[in-house]
């Protein structure tokens, strides 16, 4: 069957952002879309009122009665592998021989139909993602884009196009799990390699293979674009075009200053040079990842007066480097990096907007297997903010490792002003300071924290 011909479509780990932008999918072509999420969340409260049903306890005989009403063959299961294989409602769908597939099989099954322009790399994508679908919808450019966080322009993580015309595909391919193979871009960029994941892949170099595998999966007339850095980690023969912050690359950024905590900068290009670039974004690693997206805009002959324009109006994504609270006391900055790069690129940035202010890190680890797998990675990159607050490591889908904790982090760094907190504490300890810049960081559940943060610094 072809993957719109179900008519009931059920999704095991609705809440992430990449099942919902599909549940979004499958309901905007009229198909009847229920889901289940272990947790409540703003995003599951927006899926229902979109009418997509969902419910947060494992229930066997809730499935039973919904799919009384439809013919197993027109039943189609859509999981996370974050949902561990012991899940009640899993072992039932499994043992009733239901179709069961991947997020990123159902998502390589929709982009066959279009042009696909897919963004890889352990970090940047997200914001590339959506750089590249806000480039192309202010260009007029027919397009779907399944985004892998809220666009702050568009307000959702899914953006619709016309399929009566010829029609691009915007997707985050996402490396966990090796998800991204299952597509086959007309146009990839590779932002980053670094290791990540070493639960799934077990080896740095593992990590390098499934990015180099990817790179092999662009069409033989497509275009391939890299990062200058992951080009030599990755040592790759296909043909590519070659991008850079600052290096002599084919894309690269020249003339970079900050004024008025704005980066401004112009960008070279082997097609038409983009100058006097104002981005609405923050942060050098994000003038970086423009860089990307100019280079794919470039390949579908959008000019240099709609980029520059496109680049000046990108307002984000949420939790991308966002600005809670911007006072002349106060900066309040939300943000999702949860990897030691990451964390490194956001904090520099901070540092580099905010001389001479003293800079506060809220961070909550995420995945005991990450915090052991790039410990030292962490206390370097925390070891930059002027007093750090660690939060419980978050454990998703994992158990408890003997030994791995917050506090064994704070034992690795060499700040002095440092400290656990749980997430009452952060915020009584917040209303009892006056802060300069605050930055909270993770991919957990330190989200819940923002609103309470931001009212207490705007008050």
């Amino acid at each position: 069957m072809k993957i719109l011909d179900y008519k009931l479509y059920y999704f095991l780990g609705v809440g992430g952002i990449g099942m919902s932008a599909l549940a979004r999918y499958f309901k905007h072509y009229g198909k009847t879309v229920h889901g289940y999420d272990k947790t409540s969340t703003h995003l599951t409260s927006q899926l229902e009122k979109e009418g997509i049903v969902c419910h947060f306890s494992e229930e066997v005989n809730t499935l039973k009665k919904l799919f009384s009403d439809f013919k197993k063959e027109e039943i189609l299961i859509v999981y996370t592998p974050a949902v561990p294989k012991d899940h009640s409602e899993y072992k039932f769908l499994e043992e009733n021989d239901y179709t069961i597939l991947k997020r990123s099989q159902v998502l390589g099954e929709i982009t066959k139909q279009f042009k696909t322009i897919a963004i890889a790399g352990t970090h940047g994508k997200t914001t590339t993602t959506t750089l590249v679908t806000h480039l192309l919808k202010s260009a007029g450019i027919n397009c779907f884009s399944f985004m892998g966080g809220i666009s702050k322009n568009y307000n959702t993580n899914l953006l619709l196009g016309d399929t009566a015309t010829e029609t691009y595909v915007v997707v985050e391919a996402d490396e966990y799990d090796r998800s991204f193979l299952t597509l086959e871009p007309q146009i990839a960029v590779i932002t980053s390699a670094d290791a990540d994941h070493l639960d799934i892949y077990g080896s740095a170099e593992h990590v390098r293979e499934g990015y180099a595998l990817f790179a092999g999966k662009v069409k033989k007339d497509g275009v391939l674009i890299v990062k200058k850095s992951v080009d030599n980690d990755l040592k790759l023969t296909n043909k590519r075009l070659i991008y850079s912050l600052n290096l002599d690359t084919e894309y690269c950024a020249q003339s970079i200053r900050i004024e008025n905590a704005q980066f401004l900068y112009d960008i070279k290009s082997p097609v038409e040079p983009v100058i006097h670039v104002t981005l609405g974004l923050p942060g050098m690693h994000n003038v970086e990842n423009s860089i990307a997206a100019v280079a794919i805009a470039q390949q579908l002959g959008i000019k240099a007066d709609i980029i520059k324009e496109a680049l000046r109006s990108f307002n984000g994504v949420k939790r991308r480097f966002d600005y809670r609270v911007k006072t002349e006391k106060v900066v309040y900055i939300d943000d999702y990096a949860h990897h030691p790069e990451e964390l490194k690129a956001t904090i520099g940035s901070v540092k580099k907007l905010y001389p001479g202010k003293k800079v506060t890190g809220i961070f909550q680890p995420h995945l005991f297997s990450r915090t052991r797998d790039f410990a030292d990675g962490f206390a370097e990159s925390l070891d930059m903010l002027d007093e750090c607050i660690l939060l419980d490591i978050y454990p998703a889908r994992e158990k408890p490792i003997e030994g791995i904790t917050s506090q064994m982090l704070i034992g690795k760094m060499k700040s002095k002003d440092k400290k656990v907190m749980s997430k009452p504490e952060v915020l009584k300890y917040i209303e009892s300071k006056t802060p300069e810049v605050v930055l909270t960081m993770g991919a957990g559940d330190i989200d819940g924290l923002i609103e309470p943060i931001e009212k207490i610094l705007k008050s």
